[in-house]
This record gives structure tokens, C-alpha cells and sequence, in this order.
């Protein structure tokens, strides 16, 4: 990219999220015009091997100019911290700790937020900073307070706010908790997806807030929960599509070895489905983030790279989070029409799902934002479909996914 088109990113790369949102209104259209992403990006970003591949390598703006720059102006996810900050050793993955989100999903998160001159504003999640950044460009720095877990990355962010005049305040603390000495804030935004909803961002809401978070449940991270606080203590809210963020650091699964959940001496029983594994967990994120909601506390893993000694092509692992019980589906690599199934444990997770998918097909395959959440005033939180008084799920108390 050249010197004069760098110049002109900004402009470009509203352009960009425009395509996606449409045209914004005035004062956000300024804030990405006024806020650089690119003065928000470390000089070493990390770019994704391959497609579904958890593994990034390094680029660094010194001797990978014209590819960091790239990055930095397109409407792409830029990560700027893997492993929690910690260095990857010879063949660990370098997995993503933090980023700047795509902004067309920046820019439609802040539609939703409906932020109004004068609003206060309470952000989990920094990373980077530029979100923060627009927030306070839109609302002035005095009205913005962004918390980030990772001190180190907060340190960072608040350099590069500083340096642009922008001036939120921001914390080095615990997104859940977060920060009362604040509150109360007329509104609530997280860049991290949570599994449950923090009872602290509930007592930070202030009188006709309003909290908008990523969402995520055990089978998979997709889409925005929008969140009324009500004075009783409970909230009402209502899913919408959207992007897939990072799992906030303490609700992320305990669980990243499935091997860990066989046991030695494990008996399953085994039979077959003509359910196809690929329906349930196949890459389709918004039948994906339904299955989630209706499933609470099943998880899912593919493992498409067997050995010799398997008689598989691609099985996808299920297991439940008090790690009770498991289920296999097998791809034998010839035929579509029957999957081997093995099953163990109290519980027959596949059978669970099969019927969870016979419900929702039988129901004419609401979408994802036809559910919403209620969260009594006790914090017992619900997902219900339809209407808050119709059918129901439990949100698994731990919050961990």
C-alpha cells in the first residue's frame, strides 16, 4: 500500500464498514474518520495460518510493511496478543488472546449500543483500545470508562489514547466486576462474549440502560445478547445475530484436551444415526448458536486427522460440562446416509441432541434472534424462544464456556 493510500485509509475503510451497515449517521461516520485503526495496532499483529485453524504467526511492521498494513485498514479481525501474552514454544499453538474486531461488527455493536450526547459509557474488554477510542471521540473521554483483564494490554491501550487526545479512563481489572466507583452508566458494552451475564454489570446499569454483550454457550460463540436491566435486579433482552468474539478470560472452557474426558475402561454403547454431525456442528454459525441455547452445557469438538489405527474419517466429539458422560460420531469416509454413534455416561448426549434438532426443524427452524434471555432478580438466567413465557432453557450457573 502506498503513502497516499494510507493517508486515505480511514476513508476507505469506513467505506468498507458502509458496505456492510449502510450509510452511518454523522457523528460515527466522524469517529472512524478521526480515530485511526491503524494507531491502535502493536507493530506485530498476528495473521491466521488457515481457515479454521486455531494457529497465527507473527507479522511485523517493520519487515512486513505493506501485509500489516493491509491488515490494519481492511474489514478483518487484527490479533494483537496470543496466548494470553505468553510467547508460544516450539509446536504450541499460537492461539488469539485479544484483537481488534472486524469493524463492520464495531461499527454495527455501536449502532446497537443507541448511545445519546451526554451518555455514560462502560466497556469490558480494551484490547487494543480503538474501540474505546470511537466511543470516546462520540461521547468525549470524561464519559468512558473501558476495563481490560491484562494489564499489560491496558497499559498499552491507554498510551495510544493518550497520544490521540482521547482520554477514557481506563482500568486494569476484571471485566466482570466492572467498576463501580463509575456507575451508574447509562450503558453497557462488552468485546468479549460471555456465557452469563455478570450480576455486577446489572447493579452498574443505571435507569433505562441498556447492556449489549457477545454471546457464547458451551457448542458455540455467535451473535449478540441486547439487555434491558430492570430495577428489581433482573434484566430482559433478546438475541441478535453478529460476529463471534473472544470468550471473556474467566468464563473460557476448563476443558481443552477431549481426551481428557475418556476414561480408561470406558464402555460405550454404540449404534448409528442418520442425523448428520456436519447439521449440528458443521460451520453453519447461526443454526450453530440455536443448538447452543437449546443444549446448555454440551460441548463439541472435530477431530478430522486420525491415525492409522482409527476406523474414521471425522468424528465430532460431544461432552457435557460436569464431564458425566460423552458421545462420538463417526464419518467412515465412503457414505453420507449412516454415522456410527457411541455413547456414554448417565446421560446420551446424542440422543439429546438428535431430539434438539427434531424440535427445532419440527418448529420451523426459529432463528437465533427469535430466542431471548430473562434473569430473575435471584440471577437465575433463562433462554426462552418466542415469548419469555414459552418454552425455556436453563443458562448453566458456572458461566463457563
Amino acid at each position: 500500500m502506498t503513502s497516499e493510500a494510507t493517508e486515505r485509509a480511514p476513508a476507505g475503510l469506513l467505506r468498507l464498514v458502509e458496505r456492510v451497515t449502510g450509510p452511518l449517521p454523522a457523528p460515527w461516520r466522524d469517529a472512524f474518520e478521526q480515530v485511526p485503526r491503524a494507531a491502535f495496532l502493536p507493530d506485530v499483529v498476528w495473521l491466521q495460518l488457515a481457515d479454521g485453524l486455531p494457529d497465527h504467526t507473527p507479522c511485523d511492521r517493520a519487515t512486513d510493511h505493506d501485509r500489516w498494513n493491509d491488515l490494519a485498514w481492511s474489514d478483518t479481525p487484527a490479533v494483537i496478543q496470543v496466548r494470553d501474552g505468553r510467547e508460544p514454544e516450539s509446536g504450541e499453538p499460537a492461539w488469539p488472546s485479544s484483537s481488534l474486531s472486524q469493524p463492520s461488527i464495531v461499527a454495527a455493536m455501536l449502532l446497537v449500543l443507541d448511545v445519546a450526547d451526554g451518555h455514560r459509557v462502560l466497556e469490558i474488554g480494551t484490547g487494543g483500545g480503538w474501540n474505546a477510542g470511537l466511543l470516546a471521540h462520540r461521547l468525549g473521554g470524561a464519559n468512558v470508562v473501558t476495563v481490560e483483564v491484562d494489564p499489560g494490554l491496558a497499559a498499552e491501550a491507554r498510551g495510544r489514547l493518550d497520544a490521540l487526545g482521547l482520554r477514557p479512563t481506563v482500568v486494569a481489572g476484571d471485566g466482570a466486576e466492572g467498576w463501580a466507583a463509575g456507575a451508574p452508566y447509562d450503558r453497557i458494552v462488552s468485546t468479549c462474549s460471555v456465557a452469563r451475564v455478570p450480576s455486577a454489570w446489572l447493579g452498574q446499569a443505571g435507569a433505562g440502560g441498556l447492556i449489549v454483550t457477545p454471546w457464547a454457550t458451551a457448542w458455540a460463540t455467535y451473535g449478540n445478547l441486547v439487555l434491558t436491566p430492570h430495577q428489581d435486579g433482573g434484566a430482559r433482552g433478546r438475541f441478535a445475530h453478529g460476529g463471534a468474539f473472544m470468550s471473556m478470560r474467566g468464563q473460557r472452557s476448563r476443558v481443552r484436551d477431549v481426551t481428557t474426558v475418556v476414561r480408561a475402561g470406558d464402555a460405550p454403547d454404540t449404534g448409528t444415526t442418520t442425523l448428520s454431525p456436519w447439521d449440528v456442528a458443521g460451520g453453519d454459525r447461526p443454526a450453530e448458536a440455536v443448538m447452543g441455547l437449546v443444549l446448555p452445557g454440551l460441548r463439541t469438538h472435530w477431530n478430522d486427522d486420525p491415525t492409522e489405527d482409527d476406523d474414521f474419517r471425522s468424528r465430532l466429539w460431544i461432552w457435557d460440562d460436569a464431564l458425566t458422560s460423552w458421545a462420538t460420531v463417526d464419518y467412515d469416509g465412503r457414505q453420507l446416509e449412516t454415522f456410527r454413534v457411541r455413547q456414554h455416561g448417565p446421560r446420551r448426549l446424542w440422543d439429546e441432541v438428535a431430539a434438539a434438532w427434531s424440535w427445532w426443524t419440527s418448529a420451523g427452524r426459529p432463528a437465533f434472534d427469535v430466542f431471548g434471555l430473562d434473569i430473575g432478580p435471584d440471577g437465575t438466567q433463562t433462554v426462552w424462544c418466542g415469548e419469555p413465557n414459552g418454552l425455556s432453557w436453563p443458562v448453566p450457573p458456572d458461566g463457563c464456556s
